[in-house]
């Protein structure tokens, strides 16, 4: 525990730097008693030539950018740098490479400004974004979590008191996306251009949604089999892809959220929980929230879907996160590490 931890601080008015360097977006934000006062956030665009997240890359690009998104992200708060009391940053999961630049900066700041250090869960983050504007869930709530990394059914029972009721067994849903994205010609990342493309074309094509008993997903089998369609249609067609693009958007779409959801709509009813949020990076798919949309209507649900800018890899729901540890005195030592594979909870 950290030596600052029995000390009392101004708690209602906490200032806090947040630092975000999880996967590819490099981005820094300042929060003040619970409300984010900027969030800055740089994106790594190089990783489209490669198909992929380059973790090497990665790391190598938040160096270069770490020390000018924190300075612009403190100039745009309007807060004097000298009035910050504690500095947060993602601990995991994510690449270690790019964890280890955040966490690093974030210890050398909070050394050198003798301020606290305290250590996020970026999947944590992702479902506390929802307390970064209203409406607010209420508690307990679930919160389908999903990314390119991840996708989980979170019981969220307090600001810090989460628990996994299922997650995926292999493929999280924005692998999936991408994949098939992949096996389309669409340039990386597929998931957005997917969204777009299916606004432009109809579900005609019929992908198995895997149901599993319990509340765990599995995306491998989706992936299989849209690989096997699409090679089946090229031997009889060529040009199958290029003809009936936006309709295998709109069909692999939907086959996706609609698994996303049936598990969701299982979680609900076995809990007996009506608060349902979404979170991540996926979540900003229009098919997605209209879809939750719809469901929370039949079952009487009250839904929450965040701001788009809050979707995505931010600082912002890092500082949220920080400010509710704040105010527990959860505070990390400075022999704290990055952790690539850091459990909720």
């Amino acid at each position: 525990m950290s030596k600052f931890t029995k000390i009392f601080y101004k708690i209602t008015m906490a200032i806090i730097l947040a630092i975000e360097t999880s996967c590819d977006d490099t981005s820094a934000a300042i929060v003040k008693d619970g409300k984010v006062l900027s969030n800055i956030v740089s994106t790594q665009m190089m990783h489209i030539e490669y198909g992929g997240v380059v973790p090497e890359v990665a790391s190598r690009a938040h160096l270069q950018k770490i020390v000018p998104v924190v300075n612009e992200a403190i100039l745009a708060s309007g807060i004097d740098k000298n009035n910050i009391e504690a500095v947060a940053f993602t601990k995991g999961p994510g690449l270690l490479g790019s964890l280890l630049v955040g966490v690093s900066f974030a210890k050398a700041y909070a050394l050198a400004k003798n301020i606290p250090l305290i250590e996020v869960n970026h999947l944590a983050a992702h479902v506390l974004a929802h307390f970064a504007q209203p409406p607010y869930p209420s508690f307990p709530f679930l919160c389908l979590t999903v990314s390119g990394g991840h996708t989980q059914i979170i019981q969220v029972n307090n600001y810090l008191d989460m628990n996994i009721l299922g997650q995926t067994l292999d493929d999280a849903a924005g692998e999936a996306f991408d994949k098939a994205g992949k096996m389309m010609g669409l340039p990386y990342p597929a998931g957005p251009l997917i969204d777009k493309l299916a606004a432009l074309g109809k579900p005609i094509f019929t992908f198995p949604e895997p149901k599993l008993a319990d509340l765990n997903y599995s995306f491998s089998g989706i992936k299989t089999s849209i690989l096997y369609f699409l090679k089946k249609e090229k031997e009889k067609n060529p040009a199958f892809v290029e003809e009936n693009l936006n309709d295998l958007c709109a069909s692999i779409q939907e086959t996706i959220v609609r698994t996303l959801l049936y598990q969701v709509e299982k979680a609900a009813h076995l809990t007996g929980i009506r608060e349902i949020a979404i979170a991540g990076g996926v979540s900003a798919n229009r098919r997605l929230r209209t879809l939750l949309q719809e469901k929370a209507t039949a079952n009487q649900w009250n839904a929450y879907v965040p701001d788009i800018a809050l979707c995505t890899d931010n600082a912002g729901m890092i500082g949220i996160v920080a400010h509710y540890k704040y105010e527990k005195g959860d505070f990390s030592d400075q022999d704290v590490s990055p952790s690539a594979r850091f459990p909720l909870g």
